[in-house]
């Protein structure tokens, strides 16, 4: 392989207007295709198969009620003595009621005067507008249309909120959260290269990636359904990925020719070595996004692929326009005053800071390694208290009209009454009704109901739908235990009995990501064990680097669950309201943070293994390969950190968790886990570290990740040269 990319490499320098040009060229049509092939994003969490999915079916096919028209609920409550039955408040009402009716693409509208949805106080009510179109279809002006006519009321002293689907927008992209973690990766490669040029080349690869990747989920949304935090997830891996990948690629050019070697040499050498890294990090990365099929969600594996998509145009780009670009950059990648500079180091040079950690954790390695377990441990405790749920209004930020509404209404008609239970009853032709009413008898004994409405059957008199009031919030124990109640009621003979709505599906989407979790993460343990194993040759290190990822993940975990479940530093963070952890955070966290792991055990380990390998003792091998890679992975893990950290600020609640998961879980996987716990576990097991059995070296292939036979076979080809300049002298010059 890495023979393979080194060829492409000096290929891509010497041929770089060609290679730039086509991916001009891709970027172009790509850019076309999504301004003709573009479709709506979608946000409905279901899952094909669940009963709550199916249920939804029936009622679509046998009584004609579409899930996917949007719909508005305005809410109408006063304070004080004041009534919504008063003259002036009821006459404001109906006059807003008949507003709301002649809006854009409103099918009906409900008077809560006439379907009695007034509350017991008499200071709540709350209409229901529906829309003939879906909620992708409704735009600012419908929205800005709903809220003119809801507040015609106000003149009455009546305040008016707003929720539903159809107040759900995706807004224009927040590009400032993206700006923050381009800004600080400018600043922290700067300081790592020292000059402009070397600077600007991971950014302007990174950011072509993206651009690559987001016209491809443009393109994909005409054809397949994918939410509207895809592209926020996929932009966010593009960024970090496609700046850390074109790092280690410039890095190791910047070397090259430090070490002598002409620009193509040095841009071949330069892919057949960090290129061959690259494939490998970007590998775990993609494997464990794709991986997130085997979950049996079509929403979620559709983003896992998206995502998954925008890393491999990371890649590519990294593997051919960046050798192109440093074509035209030639020696510019180095600062001028540099350009001359002796090949020999001067001596009383201090220490790389890589050297220097790696020589204190050695002196302190049972002391370090306890320290850092400690930490880790303490960190991971409040994930004990883990708690998954599908975000609704209650989670909205509470200024927010949908916040505002969704109170309004749970203090004037209860908790449960944000989360109705639908009831579909299906029977024989004319037996439904009366097995609706049975049905209806049986619910309202049950723990937790509030009120239960009448069966109402369709005309053929085989389908029956009922609605369940539960006394508790939707994210509730006790509405999840309600749900469970229902499902196991037996109704009348040959009838079939189903719970479905907002709630039951968020459950039914809830429990299935819960129970995925488990082969998921045993998906990608064993991946990252057989990949290790191969990179390696070792039992040991993978075993390490697995524990150690685990270890990363927990703690994560854990202070997800401090901050956003538990409120801890919620305002430095802009948490403006607490509650349980989006369902799907975790196992796109896991599937994240496995690949951006396994970078940097990579990138650290294997000079490690390659100076054992030539004769080095355990502890040397180590110091040596944290000489040589702490400051790259240093630099990188600040990029990657900082890019995640710009999305904390994101107005998508999903977006902000996995950004802060996502930012800490780098941060603590990088400086604990591998640049602490592994040099100090390395040095305790010394030898056994790099041990594997015969048979089983003989029996895997050998993938030459850190290009030791590419460098054999060039080796043998040319003349010896003097000793090179070490690449961290040259790094610290030009910093």
């Amino acid at each position: 392989m890495a023979t393979l990319l080194y060829r492409l490499g000096r290929f891509s320098f010497r041929r770089r207007r060609l290679v730039a040009l086509l991916w001009v060229a891709v970027l172009a049509v790509l850019g076309v295709g999504a301004g003709t092939l573009s479709g709506p994003t979608s946000d409905a969490f279901t899952i094909p198969g669940t009963e709550s999915t199916r249920a939804l079916d029936v009622l679509r096919d046998k009584m004609g009620m579409g899930a996917d028209n949007a719909q508005a609920t305005v809410v109408f409550a006063v304070d004080g003595g004041s009534t919504l039955t008063g003259p002036a408040q009821h006459a404001a009402i109906s006059g807003a009621v008949a507003a709301l009716a002649r809006a854009p693409h409103v099918a009906s509208v409900t008077d809560p005067f006439q379907t009695k949805a007034i509350s017991q106080d008499l200071r709540t009510g709350y209409a229901t507008v529906t829309y003939t179109i879906g909620q992708p279809e409704v735009t600012e002006a419908d929205r800005a249309a709903l809220t003119a006519a809801g507040r015609t009321a106000t003149g009455a002293g009546i305040r008016v909120e707003f929720g539903g689907t159809a107040l759900s927008s995706e807004g224009e992209p927040d590009t400032t959260t993206e700006a923050l973690g381009v800004a600080i990766s400018a600043v922290v490669l700067v300081i790592t290269f020292g000059a402009l040029i070397a600077a600007g080349l991971p950014l302007l690869t990174a950011l072509l990636g993206v651009a690559a990747g987001m016209a491809g989920i443009q393109i994909a949304t005409g054809f397949f359904d994918l939410s509207s935090s895809t592209s926020a997830l996929a932009t966010m891996l593009g960024l970090a990925v496609g700046i850390d990948y074109a790092l280690f690629v410039v890095s190791r050019f910047r070397h090259e020719l430090a070490e002598g070697h002409e620009g193509e040499e040095a841009a071949g050498r330069a892919t057949g070595t960090a290129g061959s890294a690259v494939i490998f990090a970007g590998l775990t990365v993609i494997i464990a996004l794709a991986a997130l099929a085997v979950t049996g969600i079509p929403f979620l594996a559709a983003m896992g692929f998206a995502a998954a998509g925008t890393v491999a145009v990371a890649v590519l780009i990294t593997l051919t326009l960046t050798p192109a670009l440093l074509g035209f950059a030639g020696h510019r990648v180095i600062a001028k005053k540099h350009h001359n500079r002796p090949a020999t180091a001067p001596t009383g040079k201090k220490l790389p800071f890589g050297q220097r950690w790696a020589i204190a954790v050695l002196r302190n390695r049972v002391a370090a390694l306890v320290l850092a377990l400690g930490v880790l441990g303490a960190l991971a405790v409040p994930a004990l208290d883990l708690r998954l749920a599908l975000p609704d209004d209650s989670t909205a930020a509470p200024d927010t009209t949908q916040r505002q509404a969704y109170d309004r209404l749970s203090e004037g008609f209860g908790a449960g009454f944000n989360g109705p239970l639908i009831i579909v009853i299906e029977a024989a032709a004319g037996s439904a009704q009366a097995a609706g009413e049975q049905a209806r008898e049986a619910l309202t004994k049950l723990e937790d109901v509030v009120f239960v409405t009448p069966a109402a059957a369709n005309p053929a008199g085989d389908t029956a739908m009922l609605t369940v009031i539960p006394g508790s919030a939707p994210n509730s124990d006790a509405t999840k235990d309600l749900v469970a109640a229902i499902r196991d009621l037996h109704p009348a003979t040959g009838a079939r009995l189903s719970v479905t709505g907002t709630t039951a599906l968020n459950l039914d989407v809830t429990d299935k990501i819960t129970t995925s979790l488990i082969p998921y993460l045993a998906i990608v343990v064993g991946l990252a064990l057989i990949l290790l194993m191969l990179v390696f040759r070792s039992i040991v290190v993978p075993i390490k680097a697995t524990l150690g990822f685990l270890l990363s993940v927990a703690a994560t975990f854990g202070a997800v669950v401090a901050v956003f479940q538990w409120g801890w530093l919620a305002d430095v963070f802009g948490v403006s309201a607490t509650g349980p952890i989006m369902s799907l955070m975790p196992i796109f966290l896991i599937g994240i943070l496995f690949g951006l792991a396994m970078d940097y055990e990579v990138f650290l380990v294997t000079r490690t293994r390659e100076e054992f390998v030539h004769g080095a003792t355990p502890d040397q091998a180590v110091v040596s390969g944290m000489k040589h890679g702490a400051r790259v992975v240093t630099a990188a893990a600040l990029i990657m950190i900082s890019v995640f950290a710009g999305f904390i600020f994101a107005d998508d609640s999903i977006i902000k968790t996995l950004g802060f998961a996502l930012a800490f879980g780098v941060a603590v996987d990088a400086f604990l886990v591998r640049m602490t716990i592994v040099p100090a576990v390395l040095s305790l097991v010394g030898r056994a570290a790099w041990w594997l059995p015969g048979w089983l070296d003989r029996a895997l292939p050998n993938v030459d990740v850190e290009g030791n036979g590419l460098a054999a076979g060039l080796a043998a080809t040319e003349t010896p040269a003097p000793p090179p300049a070490d690449e961290e002298e040259e790094l610290a010059r030009a910093a």
